[in-house]
Protein backbone atom coordinates (compact mmCIF):
# COMPACT_ATOMS: atom_id res chain seq x y z
CA UNK A 1 0.00 0.00 0.00
CA UNK A 2 1.56 3.75 -0.50
CA UNK A 3 2.25 5.92 1.85
CA UNK A 4 -0.23 8.55 2.84
CA UNK A 5 2.35 11.47 1.27
CA UNK A 6 3.07 8.95 -2.08
CA UNK A 7 -0.36 9.09 -2.71
CA UNK A 8 -0.74 10.46 -6.60
CA UNK A 9 -3.32 12.65 -7.56
CA UNK A 10 -6.52 10.31 -8.97
CA UNK A 11 -6.13 11.76 -12.44
CA UNK A 12 -2.70 10.38 -12.92
CA UNK A 13 -3.43 7.21 -11.12
CA UNK A 14 -3.48 4.82 -14.41
CA UNK A 15 -2.65 1.12 -12.86
CA UNK A 16 -1.42 -1.40 -15.12
CA UNK A 17 -3.89 -3.70 -17.02
CA UNK A 18 -3.08 -7.53 -15.01
CA UNK A 19 -1.34 -10.18 -17.20
CA UNK A 20 -4.16 -12.80 -16.21
CA UNK A 21 -1.91 -15.61 -17.63
CA UNK A 22 1.16 -14.18 -15.76
CA UNK A 23 -1.03 -14.14 -12.65
CA UNK A 24 -2.16 -17.71 -13.74
CA UNK A 25 2.00 -18.99 -13.27
CA UNK A 26 2.31 -17.06 -10.27
CA UNK A 27 -1.40 -18.67 -8.44
CA UNK A 28 0.62 -22.27 -9.60
CA UNK A 29 3.57 -20.94 -7.19
CA UNK A 30 2.28 -19.76 -4.57
CA UNK A 31 -0.36 -22.37 -3.89
CA UNK A 32 2.63 -24.44 -3.91
CA UNK A 33 4.52 -22.84 -1.89
CA UNK A 34 1.83 -22.80 0.76
CA UNK A 35 1.51 -26.08 0.36
CA UNK A 36 4.69 -27.24 0.97
CA UNK A 37 5.18 -24.62 3.97
CA UNK A 38 6.95 -26.26 7.41
CA UNK A 39 5.23 -23.85 9.42
CA UNK A 40 2.41 -21.01 9.75
CA UNK A 41 4.66 -18.29 9.00
CA UNK A 42 5.40 -19.64 5.12
CA UNK A 43 1.99 -20.42 4.65
CA UNK A 44 0.58 -16.79 5.96
CA UNK A 45 3.77 -15.26 3.50
CA UNK A 46 1.80 -17.03 0.46
CA UNK A 47 -1.67 -15.54 1.64
CA UNK A 48 0.21 -11.80 1.47
CA UNK A 49 1.18 -12.59 -2.16
CA UNK A 50 -1.76 -13.66 -2.72
CA UNK A 51 -3.27 -10.55 -1.44
CA UNK A 52 -1.15 -8.43 -3.07
CA UNK A 53 -1.83 -9.75 -6.83
CA UNK A 54 -6.16 -8.97 -5.55
CA UNK A 55 -5.32 -5.30 -4.60
CA UNK A 56 -3.95 -4.79 -8.04
CA UNK A 57 -6.36 -6.20 -9.72
CA UNK A 58 -8.96 -5.01 -8.12
CA UNK A 59 -7.23 -0.90 -8.37
CA UNK A 60 -6.66 -1.50 -12.16
CA UNK A 61 -11.20 -2.94 -12.27
CA UNK A 62 -12.38 -0.14 -10.45
CA UNK A 63 -10.64 2.85 -12.79
CA UNK A 64 -11.98 1.22 -15.53
CA UNK A 65 -15.46 0.88 -13.48
CA UNK A 66 -15.08 4.67 -12.76
CA UNK A 67 -13.61 5.62 -15.86
CA UNK A 68 -16.95 4.46 -17.66
CA UNK A 69 -18.86 5.68 -14.73
CA UNK A 70 -17.77 9.66 -15.28
CA UNK A 71 -18.31 9.87 -18.88
CA UNK A 72 -20.45 6.69 -20.81
CA UNK A 73 -20.10 8.43 -24.07
CA UNK A 74 -15.84 8.18 -24.08
CA UNK A 75 -14.87 5.20 -26.25
CA UNK A 76 -11.92 4.56 -24.25
CA UNK A 77 -13.77 4.80 -21.48
CA UNK A 78 -16.44 2.25 -22.68
CA UNK A 79 -13.36 0.16 -23.65
CA UNK A 80 -11.70 -0.14 -20.75
CA UNK A 81 -14.53 -0.75 -18.80
CA UNK A 82 -15.68 -3.71 -21.66
CA UNK A 83 -11.81 -5.49 -21.11
CA UNK A 84 -12.84 -5.33 -17.22
CA UNK A 85 -15.89 -6.98 -17.84
CA UNK A 86 -14.19 -9.82 -20.04
CA UNK A 87 -11.70 -10.67 -18.02
CA UNK A 88 -13.37 -10.28 -14.48
CA UNK A 89 -14.70 -13.66 -15.01
CA UNK A 90 -11.16 -15.21 -15.30
CA UNK A 91 -9.76 -13.43 -12.42
CA UNK A 92 -13.03 -14.50 -10.46
CA UNK A 93 -11.89 -18.23 -11.67
CA UNK A 94 -8.45 -17.46 -10.08
CA UNK A 95 -9.18 -16.44 -6.91
CA UNK A 96 -12.02 -19.29 -6.37
CA UNK A 97 -9.20 -21.19 -7.30
CA UNK A 98 -6.92 -19.79 -4.49
CA UNK A 99 -9.65 -19.86 -1.87
CA UNK A 100 -10.77 -23.53 -2.63
CA UNK A 101 -7.08 -24.49 -2.09
CA UNK A 102 -7.02 -22.67 1.35
CA UNK A 103 -10.20 -24.14 2.98
CA UNK A 104 -9.25 -27.64 1.71
CA UNK A 105 -6.12 -27.53 3.17
CA UNK A 106 -4.92 -29.51 6.13
CA UNK A 107 -3.54 -26.28 7.52
CA UNK A 108 -6.60 -24.00 7.15
CA UNK A 109 -6.76 -23.48 11.24
CA UNK A 110 -3.00 -21.04 10.43
CA UNK A 111 -5.52 -19.11 8.46
CA UNK A 112 -7.91 -18.98 11.23
CA UNK A 113 -5.76 -18.31 13.97
CA UNK A 114 -4.32 -15.42 11.81
CA UNK A 115 -7.56 -13.34 10.55
CA UNK A 116 -9.92 -15.11 12.53
CA UNK A 117 -13.37 -17.08 11.42
CA UNK A 118 -14.97 -14.08 9.31
CA UNK A 119 -12.07 -14.74 5.99
CA UNK A 120 -12.76 -18.39 5.54
CA UNK A 121 -16.37 -17.99 6.00
CA UNK A 122 -16.41 -15.20 3.20
CA UNK A 123 -14.49 -17.80 1.05
CA UNK A 124 -16.94 -20.31 1.42
CA UNK A 125 -19.36 -18.23 0.02
CA UNK A 126 -17.31 -17.31 -3.03
CA UNK A 127 -16.70 -20.67 -3.56
CA UNK A 128 -20.20 -21.80 -3.45
CA UNK A 129 -21.26 -19.57 -5.55
CA UNK A 130 -18.84 -20.10 -8.61
CA UNK A 131 -17.53 -23.04 -11.14
CA UNK A 132 -15.64 -22.43 -13.92
CA UNK A 133 -18.27 -23.14 -16.60
CA UNK A 134 -20.03 -19.95 -15.71
CA UNK A 135 -17.09 -17.80 -16.86
CA UNK A 136 -18.84 -16.78 -20.39
CA UNK A 137 -22.28 -16.41 -18.73
CA UNK A 138 -20.78 -13.85 -15.88
CA UNK A 139 -19.42 -11.86 -19.41
CA UNK A 140 -22.51 -11.81 -20.99
CA UNK A 141 -24.22 -10.54 -17.70
CA UNK A 142 -21.91 -7.66 -17.63
CA UNK A 143 -22.06 -6.70 -20.63
CA UNK A 144 -26.29 -6.53 -19.90
CA UNK A 145 -25.59 -4.61 -17.43
CA UNK A 146 -23.64 -2.37 -18.82
CA UNK A 147 -25.71 -1.56 -21.84
CA UNK A 148 -28.48 -0.48 -19.17
CA UNK A 149 -26.55 1.62 -17.24
CA UNK A 150 -24.98 3.19 -20.64
CA UNK A 151 -28.94 4.11 -21.75
CA UNK A 152 -29.40 5.88 -17.80
CA UNK A 153 -26.24 8.07 -18.77
CA UNK A 154 -27.44 8.89 -21.97
CA UNK A 155 -30.92 9.65 -21.09
CA UNK A 156 -31.76 13.52 -22.48
CA UNK A 157 -35.45 14.48 -21.27
CA UNK A 158 -37.10 17.96 -22.36
CA UNK A 159 -38.58 20.02 -19.50
CA UNK A 160 -40.32 23.22 -20.83
CA UNK A 161 -37.19 23.93 -23.51
CA UNK A 162 -34.73 22.38 -20.98
CA UNK A 163 -33.07 19.38 -21.91
CA UNK A 164 -32.36 17.18 -18.40
CA UNK A 165 -30.09 13.98 -17.58
CA UNK A 166 -31.42 11.93 -15.16
CA UNK A 167 -29.27 13.50 -12.61
CA UNK A 168 -30.21 16.91 -13.64
CA UNK A 169 -33.82 16.30 -13.70
CA UNK A 170 -34.07 16.21 -9.72
CA UNK A 171 -34.08 19.99 -9.51
CA UNK A 172 -36.72 20.73 -12.05
CA UNK A 173 -38.82 17.51 -9.42
CA UNK A 174 -38.13 20.25 -6.50
CA UNK A 175 -39.20 22.78 -8.65
CA UNK A 176 -41.62 25.59 -6.56
CA UNK A 177 -43.96 25.53 -9.19
CA UNK A 178 -46.44 22.30 -8.94
CA UNK A 179 -47.36 22.30 -12.72
CA UNK A 180 -43.36 22.36 -13.42
CA UNK A 181 -42.90 18.92 -11.24
CA UNK A 182 -45.66 17.08 -13.10
CA UNK A 183 -44.34 18.35 -16.81
CA UNK A 184 -40.80 16.90 -15.01
CA UNK A 185 -42.65 13.51 -13.84
CA UNK A 186 -44.40 13.10 -16.69
CA UNK A 187 -41.39 13.44 -19.21
CA UNK A 188 -39.45 11.32 -16.68
CA UNK A 189 -41.85 8.26 -17.38
CA UNK A 190 -42.25 8.81 -21.05
CA UNK A 191 -39.18 8.50 -21.25
CA UNK A 192 -39.09 5.17 -19.19
CA UNK A 193 -42.34 4.18 -21.15
CA UNK A 194 -40.43 4.81 -24.76
CA UNK A 195 -37.74 2.09 -23.50
CA UNK A 196 -40.05 -0.10 -21.42
CA UNK A 197 -39.73 -2.86 -24.00
CA UNK A 198 -35.84 -2.34 -24.44
CA UNK A 199 -35.53 -2.62 -20.17
CA UNK A 200 -37.96 -5.69 -19.91
CA UNK A 201 -36.08 -7.58 -22.97
CA UNK A 202 -32.53 -6.66 -20.78
CA UNK A 203 -34.15 -7.33 -17.25
CA UNK A 204 -35.41 -10.92 -18.92
CA UNK A 205 -32.05 -11.71 -20.42
CA UNK A 206 -30.73 -11.10 -16.92
CA UNK A 207 -32.77 -13.11 -14.99
CA UNK A 208 -32.35 -15.86 -17.18
CA UNK A 209 -28.81 -15.92 -17.29
CA UNK A 210 -28.69 -15.47 -13.45
CA UNK A 211 -31.11 -18.86 -13.21
CA UNK A 212 -29.49 -20.94 -15.45
CA UNK A 213 -26.03 -20.06 -13.56
CA UNK A 214 -28.04 -21.22 -10.32
CA UNK A 215 -29.08 -24.41 -11.73
CA UNK A 216 -25.47 -24.96 -12.59
CA UNK A 217 -25.00 -24.51 -9.30
CA UNK A 218 -26.96 -27.11 -8.05
CA UNK A 219 -30.31 -24.68 -7.00
CA UNK A 220 -33.21 -24.62 -8.16
CA UNK A 221 -33.62 -20.76 -8.47
CA UNK A 222 -31.01 -17.91 -7.64
CA UNK A 223 -32.14 -16.21 -4.72
CA UNK A 224 -29.52 -18.76 -2.23
CA UNK A 225 -26.72 -18.23 -4.92
CA UNK A 226 -27.46 -14.55 -5.02
CA UNK A 227 -27.32 -14.56 -0.99
CA UNK A 228 -23.76 -16.27 -1.64
CA UNK A 229 -23.04 -13.96 -3.69
CA UNK A 230 -23.34 -10.86 -1.24
CA UNK A 231 -21.77 -12.98 1.84
CA UNK A 232 -24.51 -13.25 3.82
CA UNK A 233 -23.04 -15.71 6.05
CA UNK A 234 -25.21 -14.74 9.19
CA UNK A 235 -28.61 -14.43 8.36
CA UNK A 236 -31.05 -16.26 5.15
CA UNK A 237 -34.06 -15.39 3.56
CA UNK A 238 -36.20 -16.10 6.37
CA UNK A 239 -34.67 -13.43 8.54
CA UNK A 240 -34.72 -11.12 5.53
CA UNK A 241 -39.17 -12.26 5.01
CA UNK A 242 -39.35 -11.87 9.25
CA UNK A 243 -38.08 -8.27 8.70
CA UNK A 244 -40.27 -7.08 5.69
CA UNK A 245 -43.28 -8.56 8.08
CA UNK A 246 -41.88 -6.00 10.98
CA UNK A 247 -41.57 -2.64 8.42
CA UNK A 248 -45.33 -3.81 7.29
CA UNK A 249 -46.49 -3.28 11.05
CA UNK A 250 -44.29 -0.86 12.38
CA UNK A 251 -43.45 1.76 9.41
CA UNK A 252 -46.23 1.54 6.98
CA UNK A 253 -48.96 2.58 8.95
CA UNK A 254 -46.60 5.31 10.52
CA UNK A 255 -45.54 6.42 6.65
CA UNK A 256 -49.38 6.01 5.38
CA UNK A 257 -49.61 9.16 8.53
CA UNK A 258 -46.60 11.16 7.14
CA UNK A 259 -48.03 11.23 3.28
CA UNK A 260 -51.33 12.33 4.65
CA UNK A 261 -49.74 14.98 6.50
CA UNK A 262 -47.88 15.91 3.66
CA UNK A 263 -51.20 15.94 1.29
CA UNK A 264 -52.44 18.73 4.15
CA UNK A 265 -49.43 20.54 4.11
CA UNK A 266 -49.71 21.40 0.53
CA UNK A 267 -53.07 21.51 0.67
CA UNK A 268 -53.99 19.40 -1.59
CA UNK A 269 -56.20 15.91 -1.93
CA UNK A 270 -53.70 13.49 -2.05
CA UNK A 271 -50.11 13.56 -3.07
CA UNK A 272 -49.38 12.43 -6.62
CA UNK A 273 -46.23 11.67 -8.36
CA UNK A 274 -44.73 15.03 -8.85
CA UNK A 275 -45.80 15.91 -5.14
CA UNK A 276 -43.46 13.47 -3.23
CA UNK A 277 -40.16 15.26 -3.14
CA UNK A 278 -41.90 18.28 -1.53
CA UNK A 279 -42.54 18.14 2.06
CA UNK A 280 -44.20 21.50 2.42
CA UNK A 281 -45.83 24.22 1.37
CA UNK A 282 -42.57 26.22 1.78
CA UNK A 283 -40.89 24.01 -0.88
CA UNK A 284 -37.79 21.97 -0.17
CA UNK A 285 -35.00 22.74 2.19
CA UNK A 286 -32.87 25.47 0.12
CA UNK A 287 -29.47 24.36 -0.80
CA UNK A 288 -27.30 27.52 0.03
CA UNK A 289 -24.00 26.39 -1.64
CA UNK A 290 -22.57 25.79 -4.86
CA UNK A 291 -20.51 23.01 -5.43
CA UNK A 292 -17.18 25.18 -4.28
CA UNK A 293 -19.22 26.13 -0.95
CA UNK A 294 -20.21 22.61 -0.37
CA UNK A 295 -16.09 21.38 0.08
CA UNK A 296 -15.72 24.53 2.14
CA UNK A 297 -18.54 24.05 4.66
CA UNK A 298 -17.70 19.89 4.20
CA UNK A 299 -14.13 21.21 5.63
CA UNK A 300 -15.82 23.13 8.31
CA UNK A 301 -18.45 20.32 8.92
CA UNK A 302 -15.46 17.52 9.39
CA UNK A 303 -12.85 19.31 11.75
CA UNK A 304 -15.47 19.74 13.91
CA UNK A 305 -17.45 16.52 13.93
CA UNK A 306 -14.12 14.27 13.97
CA UNK A 307 -9.96 14.09 13.23
CA UNK A 308 -10.18 11.08 11.49
CA UNK A 309 -12.83 12.41 8.95
CA UNK A 310 -11.20 15.32 8.90
CA UNK A 311 -7.89 14.13 7.47
CA UNK A 312 -9.49 11.68 5.16
CA UNK A 313 -11.41 14.22 3.01
CA UNK A 314 -8.51 16.64 3.16
CA UNK A 315 -6.92 14.12 1.60
CA UNK A 316 -9.47 13.16 -0.77
CA UNK A 317 -9.93 16.85 -1.85
CA UNK A 318 -5.87 17.07 -2.06
CA UNK A 319 -5.52 14.13 -4.12
CA UNK A 320 -8.69 14.64 -6.70
CA UNK A 321 -10.48 11.91 -5.28
CA UNK A 322 -13.69 13.63 -5.81
CA UNK A 323 -16.02 13.63 -8.92
CA UNK A 324 -19.36 15.92 -7.67
CA UNK A 325 -20.02 17.88 -10.59
CA UNK A 326 -23.21 16.79 -12.95
CA UNK A 327 -22.04 16.31 -16.50
CA UNK A 328 -23.61 15.02 -19.73
CA UNK A 329 -22.70 11.32 -20.09
CA UNK A 330 -22.25 10.70 -16.49
CA UNK A 331 -23.51 7.49 -15.05
CA UNK A 332 -27.02 7.96 -12.97
CA UNK A 333 -26.21 8.36 -9.09
CA UNK A 334 -23.42 8.25 -6.62
CA UNK A 335 -21.29 5.51 -5.49
CA UNK A 336 -18.07 5.04 -3.46
CA UNK A 337 -14.77 3.84 -5.20
CA UNK A 338 -11.70 2.13 -3.43
CA UNK A 339 -8.08 1.76 -4.85
CA UNK A 340 -6.61 -1.13 -3.27
CA UNK A 341 -2.53 -0.34 -3.79
CA UNK A 342 -2.94 2.96 -3.00
CA UNK A 343 -4.98 2.13 0.19
CA UNK A 344 -7.72 5.56 -0.72
CA UNK A 345 -10.99 6.08 -1.74
CA UNK A 346 -12.63 7.83 -4.57
CA UNK A 347 -16.21 9.55 -4.43
CA UNK A 348 -18.49 9.92 -7.25
CA UNK A 349 -21.70 11.69 -7.47
CA UNK A 350 -23.62 14.08 -9.55
CA UNK A 351 -24.12 17.13 -7.81
CA UNK A 352 -27.22 19.44 -9.25
CA UNK A 353 -28.11 21.83 -6.66
CA UNK A 354 -31.02 20.20 -4.62
CA UNK A 355 -30.86 18.85 -1.09
CA UNK A 356 -30.31 15.39 -1.70
CA UNK A 357 -26.93 16.60 -2.76
CA UNK A 358 -25.94 17.37 0.57
CA UNK A 359 -26.96 13.54 1.80
CA UNK A 360 -25.71 11.84 -1.24
CA UNK A 361 -22.16 13.42 -0.40
CA UNK A 362 -22.20 12.90 3.19
CA UNK A 363 -23.75 8.95 3.09
CA UNK A 364 -20.88 8.37 -0.27
CA UNK A 365 -18.27 9.89 2.59
CA UNK A 366 -19.37 7.59 5.12
CA UNK A 367 -18.25 4.53 2.36
CA UNK A 368 -14.87 6.59 1.75
CA UNK A 369 -14.05 7.14 5.67
CA UNK A 370 -14.80 3.49 6.24
CA UNK A 371 -11.98 2.28 3.49
CA UNK A 372 -9.94 4.68 4.47
CA UNK A 373 -10.45 3.98 8.62
CA UNK A 374 -9.85 0.44 7.50
CA UNK A 375 -7.17 0.21 5.02
CA UNK A 376 -4.50 -1.25 7.75
CA UNK A 377 -6.61 -4.23 7.88
CA UNK A 378 -4.41 -7.21 7.31
CA UNK A 379 -6.23 -8.69 4.39
CA UNK A 380 -8.34 -6.35 1.32
CA UNK A 381 -11.44 -8.61 1.96
CA UNK A 382 -11.73 -6.96 5.63
CA UNK A 383 -10.69 -3.47 4.26
CA UNK A 384 -14.60 -3.82 2.55
CA UNK A 385 -17.27 -5.11 4.45
CA UNK A 386 -20.71 -6.60 2.93
CA UNK A 387 -22.91 -4.06 1.86
CA UNK A 388 -26.01 -4.36 4.49
CA UNK A 389 -22.79 -3.10 6.94
CA UNK A 390 -20.87 -0.94 4.84
CA UNK A 391 -24.24 1.30 4.32
CA UNK A 392 -24.36 1.70 8.49
CA UNK A 393 -20.98 3.84 7.81
CA UNK A 394 -22.75 5.88 5.32
CA UNK A 395 -26.02 6.06 6.80
CA UNK A 396 -24.96 6.66 10.39
CA UNK A 397 -22.50 9.52 8.89
CA UNK A 398 -25.80 11.02 7.50
CA UNK A 399 -26.97 11.66 10.76
CA UNK A 400 -23.92 12.29 12.77
CA UNK A 401 -23.68 15.29 10.49
CA UNK A 402 -26.83 17.11 11.71
CA UNK A 403 -25.34 19.52 13.76
CA UNK A 404 -24.02 21.11 10.50
CA UNK A 405 -26.29 21.07 8.25
CA UNK A 406 -26.98 25.37 8.79
CA UNK A 407 -23.41 25.32 6.94
CA UNK A 408 -24.97 24.08 3.93
CA UNK A 409 -28.87 25.25 4.29
CA UNK A 410 -28.55 28.15 6.78
CA UNK A 411 -32.61 28.85 7.63
CA UNK A 412 -33.61 26.20 6.12
CA UNK A 413 -31.49 23.35 8.38
CA UNK A 414 -34.05 22.40 10.70
CA UNK A 415 -36.38 21.81 7.24
CA UNK A 416 -33.49 19.76 5.68
CA UNK A 417 -33.28 18.05 9.29
CA UNK A 418 -37.26 17.06 9.37
CA UNK A 419 -37.03 16.44 5.52
CA UNK A 420 -33.80 13.74 6.48
CA UNK A 421 -36.02 11.72 8.94
CA UNK A 422 -39.16 11.79 7.23
CA UNK A 423 -37.25 10.76 3.73
CA UNK A 424 -35.81 7.82 5.70
CA UNK A 425 -39.00 6.35 6.97
CA UNK A 426 -40.67 6.77 3.99
CA UNK A 427 -37.70 4.87 2.45
CA UNK A 428 -38.32 1.71 4.23
CA UNK A 429 -40.90 0.54 2.72
CA UNK A 430 -39.24 1.01 -0.34
CA UNK A 431 -36.47 -0.46 0.13
CA UNK A 432 -38.34 -3.81 1.19
CA UNK A 433 -40.88 -3.82 -1.57
CA UNK A 434 -37.98 -3.53 -4.15
CA UNK A 435 -36.45 -6.85 -1.94
CA UNK A 436 -39.67 -8.25 -2.13
CA UNK A 437 -40.03 -8.06 -5.82
CA UNK A 438 -36.15 -9.43 -6.33
CA UNK A 439 -37.30 -12.87 -4.31
CA UNK A 440 -40.53 -12.80 -6.47
CA UNK A 441 -38.71 -12.14 -9.65
CA UNK A 442 -36.30 -14.51 -9.03
CA UNK A 443 -38.85 -17.67 -7.39
CA UNK A 444 -40.78 -17.00 -10.75
CA UNK A 445 -38.13 -16.81 -13.48
CA UNK A 446 -40.69 -17.66 -16.47
CA UNK A 447 -42.76 -14.68 -15.29
CA UNK A 448 -43.60 -12.69 -18.67
CA UNK A 449 -42.64 -9.12 -18.41
CA UNK A 450 -46.55 -8.20 -18.11
CA UNK A 451 -46.72 -10.66 -14.66
CA UNK A 452 -43.38 -8.82 -13.11
CA UNK A 453 -45.00 -5.48 -13.63
CA UNK A 454 -47.85 -6.60 -12.45
CA UNK A 455 -45.80 -8.51 -9.04
CA UNK A 456 -44.69 -4.42 -8.82
CA UNK A 457 -47.93 -3.18 -8.79
CA UNK A 458 -49.31 -5.61 -5.99
CA UNK A 459 -46.18 -5.01 -4.12
CA UNK A 460 -46.74 -1.29 -4.20
CA UNK A 461 -50.29 -1.82 -3.07
CA UNK A 462 -48.43 -3.77 0.29
CA UNK A 463 -46.17 -1.71 1.21
CA UNK A 464 -46.89 2.07 -0.32
CA UNK A 465 -50.23 1.83 -0.53
CA UNK A 466 -50.26 5.58 -0.87
CA UNK A 467 -48.85 5.87 -3.89
CA UNK A 468 -50.79 7.24 -6.51
CA UNK A 469 -50.03 6.84 -10.78
CA UNK A 470 -51.27 10.57 -11.30
CA UNK A 471 -52.89 8.92 -14.48
CA UNK A 472 -49.05 7.90 -16.02
CA UNK A 473 -50.59 4.29 -17.60
CA UNK A 474 -46.57 3.75 -16.90
CA UNK A 475 -46.93 4.00 -13.50
CA UNK A 476 -50.32 2.22 -13.51
CA UNK A 477 -48.87 -0.87 -14.72
CA UNK A 478 -45.99 -1.47 -12.63
CA UNK A 479 -42.76 0.03 -14.19
CA UNK A 480 -41.55 1.89 -11.68
CA UNK A 481 -38.84 -0.53 -10.82
CA UNK A 482 -36.92 -0.43 -14.04
CA UNK A 483 -35.77 2.94 -12.51
CA UNK A 484 -33.78 1.52 -9.75
CA UNK A 485 -30.33 0.55 -11.04
CA UNK A 486 -29.79 -1.89 -8.31
CA UNK A 487 -32.52 -4.25 -9.69
CA UNK A 488 -30.21 -4.69 -12.93
CA UNK A 489 -27.26 -4.35 -11.61
CA UNK A 490 -26.89 -5.36 -8.42
CA UNK A 491 -29.10 -8.57 -7.25
CA UNK A 492 -30.62 -8.72 -3.71
CA UNK A 493 -28.98 -5.34 -2.78
CA UNK A 494 -31.28 -3.61 -1.45
CA UNK A 495 -32.36 -4.89 1.72
CA UNK A 496 -29.20 -3.89 3.01
CA UNK A 497 -30.08 -0.17 2.89
CA UNK A 498 -33.04 -0.81 5.07
CA UNK A 499 -30.98 -3.01 7.61
CA UNK A 500 -28.35 -0.49 7.54
CA UNK A 501 -31.16 2.62 8.03
CA UNK A 502 -32.83 0.84 11.11
CA UNK A 503 -28.83 0.53 12.75
CA UNK A 504 -27.96 4.63 11.35
CA UNK A 505 -31.31 5.56 13.15
CA UNK A 506 -30.21 3.71 16.35
CA UNK A 507 -26.84 5.85 16.36
CA UNK A 508 -29.04 9.01 15.43
CA UNK A 509 -31.07 8.48 19.03
CA UNK A 510 -27.72 7.91 20.51
CA UNK A 511 -25.86 11.21 19.09
CA UNK A 512 -28.78 12.80 20.89
CA UNK A 513 -27.92 11.70 24.09
CA UNK A 514 -24.05 11.69 23.95
CA UNK A 515 -22.74 12.72 20.67
CA UNK A 516 -18.95 12.14 21.49
CA UNK A 517 -19.71 8.53 23.04
CA UNK A 518 -22.06 7.81 19.47
CA UNK A 519 -18.71 9.14 16.99
CA UNK A 520 -16.45 7.11 18.92
CA UNK A 521 -18.06 4.26 18.40
CA UNK A 522 -18.79 4.79 14.90
CA UNK A 523 -15.25 5.72 13.85
CA UNK A 524 -14.42 2.29 15.77
CA UNK A 525 -16.96 0.25 14.11
CA UNK A 526 -15.59 1.96 10.48
CA UNK A 527 -11.84 0.59 11.74
CA UNK A 528 -13.25 -2.80 11.80
CA UNK A 529 -13.74 -3.13 8.32
CA UNK A 530 -15.27 -6.37 7.50
CA UNK A 531 -13.00 -8.14 10.12
CA UNK A 532 -16.21 -9.93 11.46
CA UNK A 533 -19.86 -10.59 10.30
CA UNK A 534 -22.86 -7.83 10.16
CA UNK A 535 -24.65 -9.07 13.53
CA UNK A 536 -21.51 -9.45 15.02
CA UNK A 537 -20.37 -6.23 13.76
CA UNK A 538 -23.46 -4.33 14.93
CA UNK A 539 -22.95 -5.66 18.02
CA UNK A 540 -19.84 -4.47 18.50
CA UNK A 541 -21.15 -0.85 18.40
CA UNK A 542 -23.37 -1.04 20.94
CA UNK A 543 -26.25 -1.94 18.55
CA UNK A 544 -29.24 -3.74 18.26
CA UNK A 545 -29.44 -6.69 15.39
CA UNK A 546 -32.84 -5.26 12.91
CA UNK A 547 -33.92 -9.01 13.35
CA UNK A 548 -33.96 -8.61 16.76
CA UNK A 549 -37.80 -8.10 17.68
CA UNK A 550 -38.36 -4.94 18.52
CA UNK A 551 -35.79 -3.69 17.67
CA UNK A 552 -37.66 -1.54 14.11
CA UNK A 553 -40.32 -0.95 16.51
CA UNK A 554 -38.13 1.20 18.98
CA UNK A 555 -36.47 3.32 16.66
CA UNK A 556 -39.63 3.86 14.80
CA UNK A 557 -41.04 5.42 17.32
CA UNK A 558 -38.29 7.23 18.35
CA UNK A 559 -38.54 9.36 14.97
CA UNK A 560 -42.15 9.48 15.43
CA UNK A 561 -42.02 11.31 18.82
CA UNK A 562 -39.42 13.66 17.23
CA UNK A 563 -42.04 13.85 14.26
CA UNK A 564 -44.94 14.96 16.83
CA UNK A 565 -47.10 11.85 15.11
Amino acid sequence: MTTLDAIPHASTFDPPEPDFDAISDQLDEIIAAFESATDASGRLAAMSAWNEITCNVGSWLSVQNLRYAQDTTDEAAAAGRKRADNVAPHWVELDVRWKRTVLGSAHRADVDEAFGPQLLALWACDVEAFRPELRESMVTEKTLVAEYIGALGGARIDVGGTTHSLSSLRTALVSDDRSEREQAVRAKWAWFEERSEQFDTLFDDLVTLRTKQARALGEDTYVPVGYQRKRRVDYGPADVAHFRQAVRDHVVPLAARLVARQAEALGIDAVMPWDEKVQSADGPPRLTQDLAGMHTAADAMFAELSTPLSDCWQLMRDRGLLDLADRDGKAVGGFCSYFPTLGVPFIFANVVGVHDDVRTFTHEMGHAFQRFSSRTQPIDDYVGCTSETAEIHSMSLEYLAWPWMENFFGADADSFRRSHLIDQLLFLPYGVAIDHFQHHVYENPDATPAERHAMWADLERTYLPWRASGGIPFLAKGGAWQQQRHVYAYPFYYIDYTLAATCALQFWVRSRRDRAAAVADYEALCKRGGSASFQQLVKSAGLVSPFQPGCLADVVDEAAKELGM
